[in-house]
């Protein structure tokens, strides 16, 4: 830098400048954009109500945790989390992303619940060259072709727990499964992660209407097909009615369920009791994983909130200390966006899940492991991790990113 801009005050000295020229040149001086910001904002966009609720509200009161443990501020900077509600709706989720880009200039973005709503906020945070750490979905289009420098998949990419599930039915010789899952994108890619690790028949590929709660009618085609094996991807109050109407049925006595923690995790489990037991699932994070992170989350979480947290919470919380990470390492100035996507995808922070890494697509390598719902020694129904499903795994998509 030039010595006559290194000491401002000299330079004013022998040209004063009115105060708009001031402002002005100020505003386009390299020296000013090198500071730290005041205040570091994160726009915070959940489904608090809608059809993905649940998960809105644990990924909420995880992100609020994670705020408050480390004393409001990220990288040593106050921070402020502006939380809005996008009711799982594509078109409510843009405006709320319009309004959090234009009016309250956000640093940082996460959320939301459904990989319909991520899809259509990603472009206007991508233009505005705003980081996107999701809190949950991980839609394949993003872990593909599509993937942007600005999106960083800090859960999962969404074929992975079923692949997962796929190899777990296949080595247990289950040879042919029914498998369900909502019609929109999430259900699609779920589906298609089970099939691709799945060796057996597939008798039955169906997709239910987002939000059906009656499953009378898939249940009967169920009956019908006399599959070894359900597979089922179905979150919030979509599960819950769907497990206790399975079970109710009389299907679970001749057929094994088989899930991903959406439909298996502490919420599910608190609504539905004791017909969740026996339940299979998998899932890249538990909260019995020996970790001293994890443990620490899930016991400041029991104290918080008096309740296990479920997957939708342990990840949230991992994105608030992801950003809290990026931004000490570029030592608060998230103006030099190149230095902050690098500080991300270093990922220096202690996750809830081990030593974390992202692909060359921003997307997690990470173990997934396998899950069954039984009874504690207190005797509370709850997850117990069986072993790891799948060893450093990688989605199916990196190889179509062109990052590096």
């Amino acid at each position: 830098m030039p010595s006559r801009l290194a000491s401002p005050s000299q330079t004013l000295s022998r040209q004063p400048l009115s105060r708009l020229a001031l402002a002005t040149a100020l505003a386009c001086s390299p020296w000013l954009a090198a500071q730290a910001a005041d205040t570091i904002k994160v726009g915070v966009a959940l489904d608090i109500s809608g059809p993905f609720a649940t998960g809105g509200a644990e990924a909420r009161d995880a992100i609020n945790l994670a705020a408050k443990l480390l004393g409001n501020q990220l990288g040593g900077v106050p921070a402020e989390f502006i939380q809005m509600d996008t009711a799982g709706s594509p078109d409510q989720a843009k405006q709320v992303v319009d309004r959090l880009i234009q009016q309250s200039k956000i640093h940082f973005f996460t959320g939301p619940t459904p990989s319909n709503v991520a899809l259509a906020v990603g472009p206007a945070l991508f233009a505005a060259k705003v980081p996107f750490i999701t809190s949950n979905p991980g839609p394949s289009q993003y872990a593909g072709a599509q993937c942007n420098p600005y999106f960083f998949g800090l859960s999962y990419q969404n074929d992975t727990w079923d692949e997962a599930a796929g190899q777990y039915a296949t080595d247990k010789g289950y040879k042919n499964a029914f498998i369900i899952a909502p019609n929109y994108p999430a259900g699609r890619d779920h589906l298609t992660g089970f099939k691709r690790r799945y060796k057996g028949e597939v008798v039955a590929e169906v997709y239910s209407k987002v939000g059906q709660l009656d499953y009378a009618a898939e249940l009967a085609e169920m009956r019908a097909a006399k599959p070894a094996a359900v597979y089922f991807f179905l979150p919030g109050a979509m599960g819950i009615n769907f497990i206790k109407q399975f079970v109710a049925s009389g299907l679970s006595k001749d057929t094994v369920l088989v899930t991903s923690p959406a439909s298996a995790d502490e919420d599910t489990i608190a609504a539905v009791g004791e017909p969740m037991l026996g339940l299979f699932s998998t899932s890249q994070w538990s909260h019995d994983l020996p970790v001293a992170a994890n443990q620490k989350f899930v016991s400041e979480f029991r104290k918080a909130y008096n309740r296990y947290p479920t997957f939708y919470a342990a990840q949230a919380y991992d994105a608030v200390l992801a950003i809290d990470a990026a931004v000490r390492d570029v030592k608060g100035k998230v103006e030099d966006k190149p230095a902050v996507l690098k500080a991300l995808k270093a990922a220096n922070f202690a996750s809830v899940r081990g030593p974390f890494k992202f692909d060359n697509n921003n997307f997690p390598v990470q173990d997934y492991y396998l899950r069954v719902i039984g009874k504690n020694a207190q005797g509370q129904i709850t997850n117990k991790t069986l072993t790891t499903a799948l060893k450093g795994h990688r989605d199916a998509y990196h190889e179509q990113c062109k990052m590096k």
